[in-house]
Formats: C-alpha cells, structure tokens, sequence
C-alpha cells in the first residue's frame, strides 16, 4: 500500500505526514488514528493505479465511503483526507474512553447470531456476506459470546480493532465528527454513490457519514440494492481482494474482480 500510495498519490502521502507528524505507513499498527488515513491514502491511490475507472454506481465499505465520496466527485481528495485523520482520530479517542473490541461469526444461522448478539448486549455491525457477521461491544461481553459462539459450533475471531466500532460506543466521536463534516464542502456526485449503512445512495453525506461511526454497515443489503439498480460488474479499487470475495459469496449472476490483483488487471 505505501509503495502504491508513493506512487500514485504523493500528494496525499505528503499531506498526511504534515498532518499527523509521522508517516502512517511506517506506524499503520500503531493505532486507528493512523490506520483510517493510510488506508484512505492507499484506496484513492490503488484507484488511480488501476485506471480510475467510471461506472455506472459506486459503494464503500465502512472508511471506504469517503474515498468512494472523492471518486464519485461529491468530494474532493484533500478534504477528504482531512476528514479520514479526524475520523480516526475520535474513534481511537472514544475507545480510550470506554474499550470494546469487534468480533467475526462465521458460518452460522445469522438469526441465531443476531440473537445471541443481543442476549449479550452487543451490536451487529456488519452485515457483510452470508455467514459473514460482526459483532461489536464491550471487551468483557465480546468474550462471553465469542465462548458460546465456539460452543455452538461457530467460528468467531476477534478482529485486529481498537474499539466497538459501528456501535453506539462510538456515539461522542459521531456527534463530534459531525461538527467536523459541517465544515466541509460537498457536490452532488456524478453518479449514485452508495452508503453502506443506509444501504442507498447518499441523500445527505454529512448526515450519513456521521451515523456510521454508530450504525451497521449493511453489506449484503448495499450489494443487492446496487444488483437490483442494475449492477452486474463489481470492480474493487482498493487495495486487497476482501470486497470482491463478499460480492461473490452474497450475489449471483455477476461478475466479480478486484483490480488490485495481478491476475485481473492483466487480464
């Protein structure tokens, strides 16, 4: 990602080192609040890389609704950055305040998941794929349920996160990321640009990148609404693969390819 960010957008590599002080890449680990602009750097770097292709409609995944914002020409690069370092930057701050961490459920009945979800008081926060949920919370219920999931016979890994993202934890950094969005220029876009908590195309971007910090992002729903709009060729831009496996395993009869891999932009 760093070399392709280097690459591609040196603009925007140079932008969030002044920004944050340090180079994101070089300490992508090292927290949320440098995690969310190196991949938003990397996203609108990949998309240059493979050609910046246009389409019909376009969707992010959680983050990747601001760089599919900028790609849809509803915002531009540099503001959009400027969002990603506050964005990640309040989230890494309201999971100091009160910890949580998310889990992934593999493999089971989502009815039986959703229920345990709530015998446990956590949220379901994606909704990404057929047997393909998270679960987010409080670290202590996070256990609990990642120990019944495994009794009944589920998969659940605990995701490499800071916090109970997607879930009303984040509340205080979606209120104050709002404030920071106010201040921010958005255009109509030049096409329908998906939100993939509201599973529909942005009506109001500031309004709708603000909720997701707290709701769901409804995968599943995003994909088989952009289907019925139309859609049967899913093009993934980032960097990585992992959204073009989630289209494959929620719909068919479409065609499926991440332009980040070798195999694909060749051929």
């Amino acid at each position: 990602m760093a070399a392709v960010t280097a690459s591609q957008r040196p603009d925007l590599l140079e932008q969030a080192r002044d920004e944050l002080g340090v180079d994101p890449f070089g300490q992508i680990g090292d927290g949320t609040h440098l995690a969310q602009p190196a991949l938003y750097c990397a996203s609108l770097a990949h998309f240059k890389q493979a050609g910046s292709p246009d389409g019909t409609m376009i969707a992010g995944h959680s983050l990747g609704e601001l760089a599919a914002l900028v790609a849809g020409g509803a915002l531009d690069a540099e503001p959009g950055l400027e969002l990603a370092v506050i964005r990640g930057r309040l989230m890494e701050e309201a999971a100091e305040v009160t910890p949580g961490g998310m889990i992934a459920a593999l493999g089971g009945e989502e009815a039986t998941v959703r229920e345990l979800a709530t015998n446990f008081g956590l949220t379901v926060a994606n909704d990404n794929a057929p047997g393909q949920v998270v679960l987010s919370g409080p670290l202590e219920s996070l256990g609990e349920a990642r120990r019944q999931l495994r009794a009944d016979g589920v998969k659940a890994i605990r995701l490499p996160v800071a916090g109970a993202f997607h879930s009303p934890l984040m509340a205080g950094a979606a209120e104050k990321f709002r404030a920071a969005l106010d201040e921010v220029e958005f255009r109509q876009p030049r096409l329908p640009v998906f939100s993939s908590t509201a599973a529909e195309p942005f009506a109001d971007p500031r309004q709708g990148l603000a909720a997701a910090l707290t709701e769901p992002v409804l995968w599943q729903a995003t994909l088989k609404r952009m289907q019925g709009e139309g859609a049967d060729t899913f093009l993934e831009t980032g960097p990585g693969d992992v959204l073009t496996g989630l289209v494959r395993r929620t719909l068919e009869g479409v065609e499926a390819r991440s332009l980040a891999e070798p195999e694909a932009v060749h051929a």
